[in-house]
């Protein structure tokens, strides 16, 4: 959809308007007008209205929420602008403060406080004078536009949410391509592993991969350790996930392959790259 210019609300700005128009920003790079919308613009799908409107009609680029019922689930402009660009589940799954925005925006700060099971008063203490200040500069101006200091940190706050979050599926992809599961045993017990293989088109972070994969396939009460290519040598990291306390890497700290073991146990670097000699190694690892 080619979109020439957005309108969000005049006044006081809110973390979701800013997102959703600094999204919208980095894909379409058109200025913002604070202002109410007419119809002749509400009905015109190169005009974007963002939190204002009372209208969603994503194929009139519309992405308001203030008509939804009171009962609705959070939904905020952000919300409704990820759905858009299809990214919304990805940013949910992956965007831990996704949510919580969505909360504070449409319940308020006493009921998200309630949902996060916290008390009021740590809202406020999350608060940021880069949130502020950014959020107040943002209201002040009636028109944004590309060259201009806020414009530009709009696009690039949009743009890193959008590279990350594609990113982050096609890193989510390449594991589940070339991941393996093994089967530890060690004396009486047996654990699982997930091991990735060096490829010729290497993985950046290729732990943090695995690590997000393990989550979205549910896979956290089963895998204790993760095997990945070291981003620093030709062998591999070795791990353990989520702090598993069987796992403690310095009792083989002392393998002629292992070159460095964290004196906290959670991972070592290894030499090795044979599946066998490395299945050893996470065996001598347990206990």
């Amino acid at each position: 959809m080619n979109i020439n210019s957005i309108i969000t609300h005049p006044g006081g700005a809110h973390k979701d308007d800013f997102l959703a128009c600094s999204l919208l920003v980095a894909e379409h790079n058109v200025p913002i007008y604070r202002k109410d919308p007419c119809e002749e613009e509400l009905k015109d799908p190169s005009v974007a209205v963002v939190d204002v409107g009372h209208v969603h009609e994503p194929e009139n680029s519309n992405f308001d929420h203030h008509q939804f019922p009171r009962d609705y689930p959070p939904t905020c402009a952000l919300t409704l602008v990820l759905q858009h660009l299809g990214i919304y589940e990805d940013a949910k799954m992956f965007c831990d403060w996704l949510e919580p925005a969505e909360w504070f925006d449409t319940r308020g700060p006493k009921k998200t406080a309630e949902w996060l099971g916290v008390e009021r008063e740590v809202i406020s203490k999350m608060n940021s004078p880069i949130d502020i200040t950014v959020l107040r500069r943002f209201a002040q101006a009636e028109k944004h536009q590309p060259g201009e200091v806020i414009y530009e940190l709009m696009k690039m706050i949009g743009g890193d949410l959008l590279e990350y979050l594609r990113d982050v599926r096609t890193r989510l992809d390449t594991v589940g391509q070339h991941v393996q599961r093994w089967e530890i045993d060690s004396g009486d017990e047996t654990f699982s592993a997930l091991y990735f293989p060096r490829l010729d088109d290497p993985l950046d972070d290729a732990s943090s991969g695995l690590a997000r994969y393990i989550l979205v396939n549910n896979l956290d009460q089963e895998i204790a350790a993760m095997v990945y290519p070291d981003s620093r040598g030709e062998g591999f990291g070795l791990a353990r996930f989520n702090d598993h306390p069987k796992l403690d890497f310095t009792r083989i700290e002392e393998d002629a392959d292992v070159h460095f073991a964290h004196n906290s146990g959670f991972l070592c670097k290894t030499s090795a790259t044979e599946v066998p000699r490395l299945q050893e190694q996470l065996a001598g690892a347990w206990g």
